[in-house]
């Protein structure tokens, strides 16, 4: 995949996207025990102007959530890291890939789809219920 068209093609073909504009599309991500996360992939321009794709999920709210065990957080991680952006005007967690298109094919696609639909939802119930590991 060398270019967000592609992705939007891929994707659209695979699940029913919620979003679909010219560099944003997103979609509902079926997990187990019928529970669904949303999963938002962007388009990106680095400095140099190489492109890049973002996957994201929101995970919950920034009010709350001690900063410095976000970072912590970032630190483990192997795949994603945490961010924060507006969400309906309030600062919102998500947990985000960048990924260039020159290393991305459909199954490597696919595969971190899964794993921050996954691990989104797993840490969103974490804030959920107030647990204490983020």
């Amino acid at each position: 995949m060398q270019h967000f068209e592609a992705v939007r093609s891929h994707v659209g073909s695979q699940h029913e996207l919620r979003q679909n504009d010219p560099y944003l599309i997103s979609f509902d991500l079926e997990l187990a025990n019928s529970r669904y996360q949303g999963i938002y992939l962007a388009e990106l321009e680095g400095e140099s102007g190489a492109r890049y794709l973002r996957i994201s999920t929101p995970i919950g709210p920034l009010a709350g959530t001690d900063p410095s065990r976000c970072l912590r957080f970032n630190w483990q991680q192997r795949t994603g890291f945490l961010a924060v952006a507006d969400l309906d005007g309030s600062p919102y967690l998500h947990l985000c890939e960048n990924r260039p298109y020159g290393f991305l094919d459909a199954a490597e696609l696919e595969r971190m789809i899964r794993e921050l639909g996954v691990l989104g939802d797993q840490l969103e119930l974490l804030i959920a219920t107030g647990s204490d590991t983020l």
